[in-house]
């Protein structure tokens, strides 16, 4: 299960890493203490709306830009591990597991490299050469 407040403890953290900033003065810009932060970044404690403007403020970001991040965070983990397209080796593995994942096959390497042999109406969908129908 993604925990919301995990996920937005380690944005704020990134943001204030990025600026090179410490708990210390993050949290004095903010008016919270040090160790209150400090559980904030590590997802133990919500942060009020109040606390979270009051930090977004502190760093310069708007509040906006950290919950676009905490989005994609958790969409990233929701979507959980992908397959690699075209590597799915035998159905006999794990059958289920790649059931709800569609999986694209790429073309054969030759009709990539070479489109001037590809079968009548075969698209060279790995490269921007145009298709060429014999």
């Amino acid at each position: 299960m993604v925990l919301f407040r995990r996920l937005l403890g380690d944005v704020l953290r990134r943001h204030r890493q990025r600026q090179g900033r410490t708990l210390r003065d993050v949290a004095a810009s903010a008016r919270i203490s040090l160790g209150y932060l400090s559980e904030i970044e590590r997802g133990r404690k919500e942060a009020s709306s109040e606390l979270l403007a009051s930090l977004c403020e502190a760093l310069d970001v708007s509040l906006a830009d950290v919950l676009r991040e905490v989005s994609h965070d958790i969409a990233v983990l929701e979507r959980g591990p992908l397959a690699p397209v075209g590597f799915v080796s035998t159905p006999d593995l794990a059958p289920t597991a790649f059931a709800a994942r569609p999986v694209a096959v790429l073309p054969k390497v030759s009709a990539v490299l070479d489109p001037h042999n590809s079968q009548p109406g075969t698209v060279v969908a790995a490269s921007r050469m145009p298709v060429v129908a014999a």
